[in-house]
């Protein structure tokens, strides 16, 4: 029986991905343990919700820190305390400097709501419909220095409509992004995804293409 993988969640706004795990965790399709809920915004509703699953929760304001880099470095020192040992961007609406990255390579996430390398940064739903795209989808990829630049483990992909708005758009893939990230989570949790000095195996093999979620499954594309 596979351990319960202890992990991170960081936050900035109503935590709706974070809704999805904790859903999936509970109905024991996940096996994680939630370490910290950590956010740069003490308001977050996602910290609320974390707090009534009895989950513990970190409210650490950027504010009172000298620059990015030192408010980083302590996020981080106080997330590693916890005892994570993987990190998931669930909304976290913050560049993060190198140096609190490096020690987590390979062992933090984060889900964009793009079909990356397409897209990186905000307004991604924007961008799709002003290049009249015919799909978008959302992804799931391993954190780097490069802004939504790390290696792609699995994709949600759906279909643009011709009368599509920014939010007719991003609301059908949010419903995507519940069902992926936690798909994905579980790989991690399960040791079947890893990120190697090659590039990420699935399984022991190296991924040639980002999964593509079917259903609740991931699976080759």
């Amino acid at each position: 029986m596979t351990s319960a993988l202890p992990v991170a969640v960081l936050v900035s706004g109503r935590g709706s991905n974070l809704e999805a795990l904790i859903h999936a965790r509970e109905a024991g399709a996940l096996p994680v343990e939630f370490a910290l809920v950590a956010s740069d915004n003490a308001d977050a509703p996602a910290l609320r919700m974390a707090e009534d699953h009895g989950i513990a929760t970190l409210a650490l304001d950027p504010r009172g820190h000298a620059d990015r880099r030192a408010y980083d470095l302590e996020l981080f020192e106080r997330i590693a305390a916890s005892g994570a040992q993987l990190v998931i961007l669930a909304g976290f609406m913050r560049i993060i400097d190198a140096d609190a990255v490096a020690p987590w390579h390979g062992r933090m996430i984060n889900i964009h709501p793009s079909l990356l390398p397409k897209y990186r940064g905000l307004h991604t739903h924007r961008k799709a419909l002003a290049a009249g795209d015919r799909q978008h989808g959302a992804s799931v990829h391993f954190v780097t220095a490069e802004l939504d630049g790390g290696p792609v483990i699995a994709q949600a992909v759906i279909d643009v409509h011709a009368d599509d708005t920014e939010d007719s758009l991003a609301s059908r893939l949010l419903h995507f992004e519940h069902r992926l990230l936690p798909a994905t989570l579980a790989m991690i949790a399960e040791g079947r995804i890893r990120l190697e000095d090659t590039g990420i195996t699935c399984d022991g093999k190296p991924l040639t293409a980002p999964l593509r979620l079917v259903d609740n499954r991931l699976a080759p594309a």
